[in-house]
């Protein structure tokens, strides 16, 4: 895959678009049905999605009925040429592989950025945090008085289990610059699987924590672009 196309305008194309939606989901998506779910055998949750005390949070345990099976993390076969410690997010099958020696990774099922919203290339995972906090633009703050509390000015919202970011993020650059994209856990888990984001890549939170346990400061990050999906082919990563 080549690297990211670059120009003034596409970055400013890109920030304007998620500076407005921040990183958050658009509300189209909804909690599947009750109904649904009752016509359904649950199945048994796996100890990785059990619930756990973090840093003073206890995170719930996942309803995996609400999670098809596929996207539950999984150690699969994955032949590339790209090196061990890579990730490689592969946005039209809502994977993320954490790429381990001798043809093997680590897969996890994701949310990613609706039509629009989608970014693909090649960068790095600068830098990652626990239980970050999360600050919305101020032009989202324009359009939603309600989240003045968390604004920039006022030291954004304090990490916690409602928190968009979730219990992990990783902040994602490219020469050097914050591409305003964020690997991160999400409260919603049953989106997983979804185009519903503004941009970012969401998780599960027990998945995010578990990736943060395993990838490095530095890593590469390859986002393979969904060219079936309109708004979908271009690069808007931060550039000059």
């Amino acid at each position: 895959m080549s690297d990211f196309a670059f120009s003034r305008r596409h970055f400013l194309l890109g920030a304007s678009a998620l500076a407005l939606t921040g990183c958050v989901s658009t509300g189209e998506t909804k909690r599947p049905s009750a109904e649904l779910a009752a016509n359904k055998v649950k199945p048994v949750t796996p100890p990785m999605y059990y619930a756990v005390w973090d840093e003073g949070y206890q995170i719930p345990e996942v309803d995996v009925s609400k999670i098809p099976e596929k996207f539950w993390r999984a150690e699969v076969d994955y032949m590339t040429d790209e090196k061990p410690g890579t990730v490689i997010v592969d946005t039209p099958n809502k994977y993320l592989y954490h790429i381990k020696p001798g043809g093997r990774a680590t897969r996890y099922g994701i949310g990613v950025g609706k039509d629009g919203y989608a970014w693909s290339g090649r960068a790095k995972i600068a830098y990652k945090r626990k239980w970050p906090r999360w600050t919305p633009p101020d032009e989202m703050v324009a359009r939603n008085p309600a989240l003045q509390p968390y604004s920039i000015a006022n030291g954004g919202m304090g990490p916690g289990l409602q928190n968009p970011l979730g219990a992990r993020a990783h902040y994602i650059h490219k020469d050097g610059r914050d591409t305003i994209y964020r690997i991160h856990g999400s409260p919603e888990y049953w989106t997983i699987g979804k185009s519903v984001s503004s941009g970012c890549i969401r998780m599960v939170n027990q998945d995010v924590m578990h990736l943060y346990d395993n990838v490095r400061d530095g890593s590469d990050i390859v986002v393979i672009p969904d060219l079936n999906k309109s708004g979908q082919a271009h690069s808007v990563m931060a550039g000059a």
